[in-house]
């Protein structure tokens, strides 16, 4: 994995996608930056961070996705095997559907995902060491650079989405008094069924990440 270290930018998402399209970088790659000062978060909301966190987006290709993974759901993919890393650290971060990082009830982070030509590219914001207001930063102490060795090792595995969905779908339960949002509306999780390909049921109405 090709990583571009810099010290502060607007958005990861935003130069990574750049630098595809205008073929200054062959995926998978990834830009890392210290500080962001205009991050993509979910529903186009602007992602608050603060120095020294995790402010990360790579590119992988289509070509190297596990091939019963549907692309709707490959931020959750991605956001599994960063939990699983973040636990061999020692925290007890979990995933609140579809990829949001949360220590107990508070926020600490998420991911998101956007198709550029032939790849994925992921972006992902976590709070390592300091958590705006009404947020929360991981619960234990883990270098960044050390944090993205172990990630991309284990991305690199390329492990089937059944593997990394199976240990998933054992913590769906700790959605049950929390929420998402599917076309401007606020959503309870508390009766959502979690399907198979990573999809929720609620109500008759099947709905996909749409991140």
């Amino acid at each position: 994995m090709q990583i571009l270290f810099l010290e502060s930018i607007d958005s990861t998402q935003k130069c990574l996608k750049e630098l595809i399209v205008q073929g200054k970088v062959t995926p998978p790659c990834a830009v890392v930056a210290s500080i962001q000062t205009n991050g993509v978060g979910s529903r186009d909301n602007v992602w608050q961070g603060e120095e020294n966190n995790l402010f990360l987006s790579f590119a992988i290709p289509l070509c190297d996705l596990p091939q019963n993974l549907k692309l709707e759901s490959a931020s959750i993919y991605f956001s599994c095997i960063m939990k699983e890393t973040l636990e061999e650290f020692g925290s007890k971060v979990w995933l609140k559907w579809p990829n949001d990082f949360y220590i107990n009830d508070k926020k600490i982070g998420g991911m998101i995902t956007n198709l550029v030509g032939e790849c994925i590219i992921c972006g992902v914001g976590l709070n390592l060491k300091n958590a705006p207001e009404g947020f929360e930063k991981l619960d234990v102490y883990v270098e960044r650079e050390k944090l993205l060795e172990s990630y991309f090792f284990n991305v690199e595995k390329k492990r089937l989405w059944k593997q990394v969905f199976s240990k998933y779908k054992l913590e769906f339960y700790k959605n049950q008094n929390f929420y998402t949002h599917e076309k401007n509306l606020i959503i309870s999780l508390g009766e959502a069924a979690l399907q198979g390909d990573g999809s929720i049921v609620i109500n008759g109405e099947r709905i996909y990440s749409r991140r």
